[in-house]
């Protein structure tokens, strides 16, 4: 039974925070129901008394032990376990081990083991290490940074989604490595160290150099320091950062560092967790940023900018990113990237911004050399999106009328109350003092009443003359509808547009790839069209780029480029779920836009998502768009909500 999969029960129980059916569950992992149920009753059985996943008539959700079983330890048993065992073994052991001695060890026999070394062989695969075998013995091959990179791999394999935790370090790195009591305070001072440096520290990547502090400290203590074979002298930068790494590794770890692990971690501290301090301005940065970096960002910026029209051509921005691009191309030179928790967050719930990220990505694979990972585009993307939070802070907020009976001064005070607690959600642009109010001419989006109106409305808010912290929630919660409402309704404007019968699939092949299904969707496209085979082949190869699932249900392939002939979406249905990337999803939608309808991309892409967002809204449109107007009358009732 897969730990991973139980894993991802978990995380998707704990994201959720609701009930969710054996079937739903079932869908996104593309197993059984019967499955899930067998996932659950494992999970239960971490921990003591369960209390893991609770059950009921709607389904599964996480119980007060949810938290905790994701870090808890598994039977040592099982294959994935054992596996980890064996490469700790190796790593561990020089001279290799026996196979012979590690089944005894492991009260398996000796063909378990055997089996066990062919799936480590698997994970060894462009590692640079090498497992050979003479006899009975089996011996690991390669040189110290690729067995560190081995570890790390372990390491990542025992968490969900990059996040940094101290069970499963020492999970990946095995019960006799350092454990929780010195990794809190030494992470404590290496960030108050690099801020007395002058450096602002990146708690996204922290933990991942944290990591590699882990596992230098594991392997030096045991025998195997990492030898200095970069060519120059180490920079001020590194040798200040060096020294700090030194200090706190005897204080905290009784470990003392060479020359080669001082170089390497603090190699990996300036490219991964640190940033200019916020009073060093643009120009000082930009003096140290290498040229041809500085020349590649600002081409791809601009680029970006014109081909999303987005507002990111800005000096401040462009220096932050060459900076981070700069880092970026050291931690590819040596593959050591940077895990980031918020990867599968940023990607759902800001789908524009991770295009655009990956637009960025694209244009840096001639500096870097390599595509990237997802994960690092994340780190783009978080750029990007910081520089549009800054620009979106100008849009106004919505306008309301407050209708407030006329008594003394009531009026005035509950305005005041308004602006002062809502001021960044609604602007007051009217204040009604009549009992009896002509609703119908009131046009504002919100209207904040202290008396009933004849006539419910969702704009409408019932509050009370001296305002309360539940009416500040309902006027928030109303104001998002709002929002989401004209939101939707840009994207219904367009569907009868954009989609067609001739571009539905209503169900899919249930061993459909990614690549088999974007042929597929494009070949109508073609046939009507609206794009040609090159079209479909630069589809391809933005998926090789980054997996277009967006959500846990939905994939968007399309192309960087806005060639179209006329923006048009051909759509395919799977039930069940289809493999897509590293997850599964249900609905897919090809969409190929031209360079005259720009402007919609953002709408339509991002509400697409949006929409298939909601678990219950997927379930519904899945089930019964069978045939294209099913699909589309399911499609627009859920936007009509």
């Amino acid at each position: 039974m897969s730990r991973a999969r139980q894993d991802r029960v978990i995380s998707l129980l704990l994201r959720d925070g609701e009930w969710i059916t054996a079937a739903e569950l079932a869908d996104i992992l593309g197993v059984t129901p019967r499955s899930i149920r067998s996932y659950v009753t494992a999970l239960n059985a971490r921990m003591p008394g369960g209390g893991v996943v609770e059950s009921g008539p709607s389904g599964y959700r996480a119980g007060p032990g949810a938290a905790a079983a994701q870090h808890a330890a598994t039977d040592s048993g099982t294959p994935r376990e054992r596996v980890h065992r064996l490469c700790r073994a190796l790593l561990a052991s020089a001279d290799g081990i026996d196979v012979y001695e590690t089944a005894e060890d492991f009260h398996v026999s000796s063909a378990t083991v055997e089996g066990d070394l062919g799936r480590v062989r698997t994970l060894l695969a462009g590692t640079g290490l090498v497992l050979e075998r003479t006899a009975e013995r089996a011996t690991l091959r390669g040189s110290e940074m690729a067995q560190r990179r081995l570890l790390s791999t372990l390491v990542h394999e025992e968490t969900d989604e990059g996040a940094f935790d101290l069970a499963s370090v020492r999970r990946g790195l095995g019960e006799s490595s350092i454990g929780a009591a010195a990794i809190g305070p030494f992470k404590a001072d290496l960030v108050a160290g690099l801020g007395e440096l002058g450096y602002f520290v990146n708690e996204l990547g922290i933990g991942d150099v944290m990591l590699h502090i882990a596992i230098t400290a594991d392997r030096v203590a045991h025998g195997h320091p990492l030898d200095s074979t970069l060519e120059g002298s180490p920079s001020a930068a590194q040798q200040n950062v060096g020294a700090l790494l030194d200090e706190l590794c005897l204080r905290h770890l009784e470990v003392r560092l060479g020359a080669g692990d001082r170089r390497h971690l603090a190699t990996l501290v300036l490219s991964r967790v640190v940033a200019p301090g916020s009073s060093e301005s643009a120009a000082d940065m930009r003096t140290r940023v290498e040229p041809d970096v500085d020349r590649a960002v600002r081409d791809v910026v601009a680029r970006a900018a014109a081909a999303f029209l987005v507002d990111i051509d800005h000096e401040d921005f462009v220096t932050r990113l060459a900076l981070h691009v700069q880092n970026l191309r050291l931690r590819a030179r040596e593959q050591a990237w940077s895990r980031n928790p918020l990867t599968r967050s940023l990607k759902a719930t800001y789908p524009m911004i991770f295009e655009v990220a990956v637009f960025i990505a694209d244009g840096l694979q001639g500096l870097l050399g390599i595509p990237l990972l997802d994960d690092e585009i994340a780190y783009i993307a978080m750029h990007v999106g910081g520089r549009l939070e800054r620009s979106r802070r100008t849009g106004g907020p919505l306008t309301a009328t407050i209708v407030c009976p006329g008594y003394y001064e009531l009026h005035e005070l509950l305005r005041s109350s308004v602006d002062r607690s809502l001021g960044q959600v609604v602007d007051v642009v009217g204040v009604e003092t009549r009992a009896d109010p002509d609703w119908d001419a009131i046009d504002t989006d919100l209207v904040l009443a202290t008396v009933d109106a004849p006539v419910g409305a969702d704009r409408i808010v019932r509050i009370q003359p001296f305002l309360t912290d539940a009416d500040i929630e309902r006027v928030q919660a109303a104001a998002g509808r709002v929002r989401r409402s004209r939101r939707l309704a840009r994207l219904q404007a367009e569907l009868g547009r954009y989609f067609s019968p001739d571009a539905f699939v209503g169900r899919m092949d249930a061993a459909a790839t990614p690549e088999s299904v974007i042929r597929d969707l494009g070949a109508r496209l073609v046939a009507q069209g609206v794009i040609d085979e090159g079209y479909v082949e630069r589809t391809l190869e933005r998926e090789q780029l980054s997996s277009t699932a967006f959500t846990d249900a939905l994939a968007v392939p399309h192309a960087l480029g806005m060639t179209a002939t006329r923006t048009a979406i051909a759509v395919g249905v799977a039930d069940p779920s289809i493999a897509w990337g590293e997850g599964r999803v249900q609905v897919v939608a090809m969409v190929a836009f031209s360079e005259s309808d720009r402007e919609a991309f953002q709408t339509v892409f991002e509400q697409l998502v949006e929409v298939f967002s909601e678990r219950d809204s997927v379930q519904r449109i899945v089930r019964r768009g069978t045939t294209f107007p099913a699909f589309l009358d399911e499609l627009v009732a859920v936007v009509d909500g």
